[in-house]
């Protein structure tokens, strides 16, 4: 049994970039941690409305993937370039250092979205193998409208591929928990598009449906 950790930047980024590599761990009786870093809160401008479905849907996403300790850390969205880093790296050392997990997803580290890139160059500084001796796998994940953004001379170029056919329209269907974030074409975040971002990635691993992603470090003990 391994302990997978995910970190999204905000709550949907886990579904788009690994819905299906996340049930399919799920199916295989992995433990699995989600941390969540920002979240629509009153104090930042959101309706109580809008704050009460967000937290509703992180919980019922937690649930479907069988979530053993879902952390919403609640800072504001758009927002993260205000804190101090070292705030941010203590924050994710402290919680890797309690949860131990041998595989993390973070968001790629040239995505469009501010939030997304410092979460990831926060969050892998916590992945120093003499430090974090149990981490045996980073992984950085393809977020449509996101890591399409990159620029183009520090694209995303995937090195690993998971079949994800077997459990693509349970993706598709955790994703309509998000109701405000799935939506019709040409808005980049609709079932179309992700299901056709899946096609593609499946063309690189003879397979139906996939997800792709970018390993930046393994290691075999």
């Amino acid at each position: 049994m391994k302990k997978i950790l995910i970190i999204s930047p905000h709550a949907d980024d886990e579904t788009l970039g690994a819905g299906g590599y996340l049930l399919k761990h799920r199916d295989l009786k992995d433990e699995i941690y989600w941390i969540n870093v920002t979240n629509a809160n009153i104090k930042y401008g959101y309706t109580k409305q809008e704050q009460e479905n967000w937290e509703i849907w992180g919980k019922r996403v937690s649930d479907r993937y069988g979530v053993k300790k879902y952390i919403d850390l609640k800072l504001e969205p758009a927002g993260l370039d205000k804190i101090n880093k070292s705030t941010l790296i203590q924050i994710f050392s402290d919680l890797i250092k309690e949860i131990k997990p041998n595989i993390i997803l973070l968001p790629f580290q040239n995505d469009v979205h501010s939030d997304h890139r410092i979460v990831f160059e926060t969050a892998y500084a916590c992945t120093k193998a003499f430090r974090y001796p149990y981490i045996e796998k980073i992984i950085c994940m393809e977020i449509i409208s996101e890591t399409d953004y990159a620029v183009s001379t520090q694209g995303f170029v995937p090195n690993y591929f998971v079949d994800i056919s077997k459990y693509m329209d349970e993706k598709i269907s955790i994703m309509r928990e998000y109701s405000s974030e799935i939506k019709e074409s040409p808005f980049p975040r609709n079932e179309k598009a992700i299901k056709g971002l899946a096609k593609y990635r499946a063309a690189a691993c003879n397979a139906e449906y996939a997800e792709a992603f970018y390993i930046m470090k393994e290691i075999e003990h």
